[in-house]
């Protein structure tokens, strides 16, 4: 039954009409009475049509500010504050989108007003956001070039606030057959041990192999270790003939390759090298 209905709205056939015992007057005021909180009713709905959810059901999401994005994963504010209130201070206190995006549910659940629902909604809608970037079809298609792996693979490294070192096993087509992270460390930085990257690649029958990590600080540029950790890496895939293809590092704004950069290893390493890298 429509909220209007009772109070005011009248059908063919009907008359409103007070009881014999109320004047004129009386009934009047009960009127207006019983409108003042239909009409702040009707104030309420049509403020509704302007919330986020109401204008990206109309408009698209693009025309939503961050702000109401995040209201509208949120979807509900506090006890003290609304859900557009809410959303503003927790972008605030992370320091933008980007940087919410990089926080694991853990952090983010010591965000005041985020408890364990809110930060799971948060992580599943970035990690989903993450994977859609990647064309469905994608894996049949040959890694032709260091932009196509870093488009493909590295996004997801770009919102990690730890070091993480990924291996990609691919054919002799080049076509990945795997993608595995076979290390992770801390924000400066992470132990690789390289019998654990070949055993995946040998356990997955690999023509080559792609490496991929991230430098948490955003500075994409490789450090004396990284070139160090890809010589010892290139000579181990020669001993087991499996072709090494590339080495990507992932800083916040983009990527070296070391084979575009032409810092591709030529000689062997000493065996006594240590792999373990820091920015």
């Amino acid at each position: 039954m429509s909220p209007l209905r009772p109070a005011l709205a009248l059908v063919p056939g009907e008359r409103w009409a007070p009881a014999a015992a109320r004047s004129r007057r009386s009934s009047f005021h009960e009127v207006l009475e019983m409108r003042e909180p239909l009409i702040g009713m009707g104030a309420a709905l049509g403020r509704g049509m302007d919330g986020p959810r109401e204008r990206l059901a109309h408009y698209g999401a693009g025309s939503l500010s961050e702000v109401e994005l995040l209201a509208v994963l949120l979807g509900t504010g506090t006890a003290g504050e609304d859900v557009i209130t809410l959303a503003a201070r927790v972008l605030k206190e992370a320091g933008g989108l980007w940087a919410l995006a990089r926080m694991g549910t853990a952090e983010l659940t010591r965000v005041r007003g985020i408890g364990a629902a809110k930060a799971a909604r948060l992580a599943a809608a970035f990690e989903t956001g993450t994977r859609g970037l990647v064309s469905p079809g994608a894996s049949s298609q040959p890694l032709s070039n260091s932009e196509l792996v870093f488009l493909r693979y590295g996004r997801p490294l770009m919102a990690s606030v730890v070091e993480r070192f990924l291996v990609i096993a691919v054919d002799a087509k080049n076509r990945a057959r795997a993608a595995r992270e076979v290390a992770r460390g801390g924000r400066v930085s992470c132990q690789v041990d390289p019998a654990e990257v070949f055993r995946l690649l040998v356990s997955e029958s690999a023509s080559g192999a792609i490496f991929l990590h991230n430098h948490p600080s955003g500075d994409p540029e490789p450090s004396p270790q990284d070139l160090e950790l890809t010589e010892r890496l290139v000579a181990g895939g020669s001993l087991l003939g499996i072709r090494i293809l590339d080495h990507l590092i992932i800083g916040s704004g983009g990527y070296r390759s070391l084979r575009d950069l032409g810092l591709w290893p030529n000689n062997l390493v000493k065996s006594n090298a240590s792999a373990n890298r820091r920015d």
